[in-house]
């Protein structure tokens, strides 16, 4: 169950330098991502709750920590890759950032008031994918949002591709809504559009929200 974690930790830890270049800035070129961000800002700002605490999961070297932070909410970043997260530290004194697992962070039950994770959770085999939304609604608070981005794909299963860092995988838009309800959230905005790469997929954005009073039932002590 180790052995993708390790492989694409040391892949990213390998391309630290390159990526955060390339990646810096590169929402620039993408309107419909820099828009949906924005909105989840928004509405992780006006739940009510009080809580803008939130997590960039696979956050790399940090830039949309640092968007999420700029657009008001109390932002941390957490990625597999120790290179990345020195990267980050380095890129972003101001914010924190610690290496942690998507599957297994170091957050309380019900800490944070959103979670955003953009292409970072495409390295998933498809069987484990369940566990690692299990965990992303663990530390939400009920009314939370998680926002997830990956590559979309018209046909009727997951696709394996080799990714430039390491192998990655595409998702139907609707087989990933359903996982996200199978681990209790409630999807209330999705966002499919032509892809911007030579890769070929969608663009994909899922927006989805615990909902209010939702039980602990799979919640654990940190």
């Amino acid at each position: 169950m180790t052995g993708h974690h390790d492989e694409t930790g040391a892949a990213y830890d390998g391309v630290v330098e390159l990526y955060a270049a390339m990646f810096a800035n590169r929402l620039e070129e993408h309107p419909f991502a820099r828009a949906v961000i924005g909105t989840f800002a928004e509405l992780v700002r006006g739940t009510g709750s009080g809580n803008l605490r939130v997590a960039d999961v696979g956050c790399g070297p940090g830039h949309l920590t640092a968007m999420l932070g700029e657009l008001g909410l109390d932002a941390s970043g957490f990625d597999l890759s120790p290179g990345m997260v020195d990267h980050a530290r380095r890129a972003h004194p101001e914010l924190r950032f610690d290496e942690a697992r998507m599957e297994a962070l170091p957050v309380g039950d019900g800490a944070l008031g959103g979670v955003l994770a953009h292409y970072s959770m495409i390295h998933t085999p498809p069987g484990e994918l369940p566990a690692l939304l299990a965990e992303q609604v663990r530390v939400l608070a009920p009314g939370g949002l998680l926002l997830v981005s990956f590559f979309g794909t018209d046909g009727p299963e997951p696709v394996r591709f080799d990714h430039k860092v390491t192998p990655a995988y595409s998702w139907p838009v609707d087989r990933f809504a359903a996982l996200l309800a199978g681990a209790g959230l409630v999807t209330v905005a999705r966002l499919v559009h032509d892809p911007a790469t030579e890769r070929g997929f969608l663009d994909a954005h899922l927006l989805a929200r615990r909902p209010e009073g939702a039980g602990q039932s799979q919640d654990s002590a940190r």
